[in-house]
Formats: C-alpha cells, structure tokens, sequence
C-alpha cells in the first residue's frame, strides 16, 4: 500500500530478551553496536521478511525512506536481524535506474528464492503516463516490476528493462508470487480501485522466467467481502480497496489468502479461502484477522518453528507489528502479539485474548 512521507525518524530504547530458539540451534542475537535498532524505530509500510536458515537470519525489505537509509533514491532497503528484536540499520539493496519509465512508487517489495536466484518483485508508478479515463479519475502506468540478485542481499538489477510483469494498460500494485502444487509460478496481484472502482485480486501465469503466460482471471472483488467498507471519494464516487495478497498453504492443503481492504475501523487485515484448494478458487471470505489501522501483512516460520505474521501499523508513520499464528487448517488465527519484539502501538484488551479476530465486537476493542 501507499507509503506517506515521513514527518520524524521514530525513536526507542532496544533491550528485551530475544525469540525462543531451538536447543539444536539457538538464535544468537547481534551485538547492540551491529543491531541497534528495534521496530519502534524503523518507519516502514509493506514489510516483507525472509527468514533464511542457511544464515541463521531474518531480512526485512521495505521501501527505500531516505530517513532511515541517508540515500534519497526511489528503490528497496533491506534490514537484518537475528532474533527479530535487534535489526541492523538498512541497507540499499535496489535502486531504479536513471531513465526508467516510473518516476515514484517502490511499494510493497517481495523477495523469492526461484531457479537459483533470488527474485524482487516491487511496484512503481509514473502519474504523467496517462492510460485514459476511469469515470471522473485519469487512470495512468502503475505495476509491479521484477528484479534480480545472486544473493539475497543484492543488488538487484531490473530485469526485462523493469517492464511491469501485467499488461501496461492495467493499474496494478502488490504482485506476490505464488508456486503451485506443480510448480507452476503465478502472479497474484491487485488490480487498482483507481482504474476498476471495485478493486479486485487478480492472478496471472507466469513462465519458468517469470513473464506472464496468458490473460489475467479474476479471483475476487473488494466489494465481496462483508467487512469492506467503501471509500467515499472527493468526486463523490464509493470506491473498493484491494491491497497485499500474499498466498498460504496450511497443514491440511487448504490454500488461504491474506489480503487487505478498509473495515469499519480504518485499514484491515483480512484472509480468505480457495474451496477447490487451487488459484482459479471460487475464493470465500473468511474475516478480519487484525484491525485497527493495521494491514499489508504476511507469513514466516521464525527459527523455533513458530508460524508469525508482520504487518503495518498504524497507516501513517506505520510501525511493524509482530504477530504469532496458527494454522488451523481451514484457516489462520491469531495467537498473540508479539509484543515482547515489537512493542505496543495500541493496548492489549482482554476482550481479544483467545480470538482469531479483532473484530471490535466488545465496547472497548
């Protein structure tokens, strides 16, 4: 989703003990001095982790904020941690090169291990390439983009002249991979509300080097779900939010989508499910997992096995927020927050202990 600009670097204090680690093989932290920072000091939007165990460590991509990095360049910053409470500062892992056709953007970068390389998938714009018109709204060039790296920590370089991996013609953002039981790679993605009004997630197949390989099917619209509220927008039209697919497999083959749109309070983390198990669905809305201004989420096993989720919180100036999950199956439910890692950006209510949802419910949630 929209990253904002930053009004101040966030401060905090680092000192808490790390995650629980196997006896096998213990997490070590870094020294204070190579990690100093915490998740109450780095502004992010869009958190992605890979947690790579040849290393023994958590990386976590975010857009480039010159607050954080000193460089002022459209591109990708990497942070790297070991026990997912001490991070380094970031590190530049891709800038877009002088010449390209987008001029802003960045938004919500993914990174993959695929055919022996590891793979960036990230979204910019350009709002002066005009695509036409969209009721009152002039829609214009926005889609995810590829770029490669031999090692995870880059750098990455735009792959096929950074061409967006959708049809131009097509407002995208948020392209996620997804790897079928046959191993054949699609791209999951959400097709712009600034262009459909209803905002929908798409998917597309996609070659062995990652190019599309025929037409975009949808698999569901923002409107569909019953905890999407629309958006009244300056023209007076109501508009449907889709943002921030990401695809999972649970331990019995159900495949679930975490997905965000807006609820009743603000910006959402939601999920939904596949009822034939495959990308093609037909695709059911399961509910709310997070709320309260909280959003743009996705899945990792930490290093003990722990099945967490991180996402963005609030909108604006947005922190990243730790959570455990579980697999229940048929869908995912949330544990806790990982309070412990993350620290508090809103208080814990009794009224949430043991849900699966923060569906504000109860007076005081």
């Amino acid at each position: 989703m929209r990253t904002l600009a930053i009004a101040a670097v966030l401060l905090a204090s680092t000192g808490a003990a790390p995650v629980r680690s196997t006896p096998e093989a213990p997490v070590v932290a870094r020294p204070a001095a190579e990690a100093p920072l915490v998740l109450t000091a780095m502004h992010l939007h869009d958190p992605w982790i890979v947690a790579d165990r040849a290393s023994r460590t958590y990386y976590l991509f975010t857009r480039n904020e010159a607050a954080m990095s000193g460089d002022p360049r459209l591109g990708t910053m990497m942070y790297a941690s070991r026990d997912l409470k001490h991070w380094t500062r970031p590190k530049l892992v891709f800038t877009l090169p002088a010449g390209s056709w987008a001029k802003a953007g960045s938004w919500a970068p993914e990174v993959h291990a695929w055919k022996g390389k590891y793979y960036l998938f990230t979204t910019f714009h350009d709002p002066a390439a005009t695509l036409g018109r969209s009721g009152k709204r002039t829609t214009y060039r926005r889609g995810t983009v590829l770029a490669v790296a031999d090692r995870i920590d880059g750098p990455y370089r735009l792959v096929r002249g950074g061409e967006p991996i959708v049809a131009r013609d097509r407002m995208t953002l948020d392209g996620s991979l997804y790897v079928d039981p046959k191993g054949k790679p699609w791209l999951v993605y959400a097709h712009e509300w600034w262009q459909t009004g209803n905002g929908t997630m798409e998917a597309v197949p996609l070659t062995d080097d990652l190019a599309a390989a025929g037409a975009p099917r949808v698999l569901f619209r923002a409107g569909d779900a019953p905890w999407a509220v629309g958006q009244v927008q300056p023209d007076g039209d109501t508009v449907y939010v889709t943002d921030g697919p990401e695809l999972y497999r649970s331990k019995t083959g159900t495949l679930l989508m975490l997905w965000s749109s807006y609820g009743r309070k603000g910006y959402v983390e939601a999920q939904a499910r596949s009822r034939s198990g495959g990308i093609e669905g037909p695709w059911e809305q399961l509910g709310t997992l997070v709320e309260r201004d909280s959003g743009h989420g996705m899945l990792f096993r930490a290093f003990d096995g722990r099945l967490m989720m991180i996402l963005h919180r609030p909108f604006n100036y947005a922190l990243g927020k730790l959570y455990e999950m579980r697999d229940d199956g048929d869908r995912l439910s949330v544990v806790r927050e990982a309070t412990e890692l993350d620290g508090e950006a809103y208080p814990t209510h009794p009224c949430v202990a043991g849900h699966s949802s923060f569906d504000g419910a109860t007076p005081g949630c």
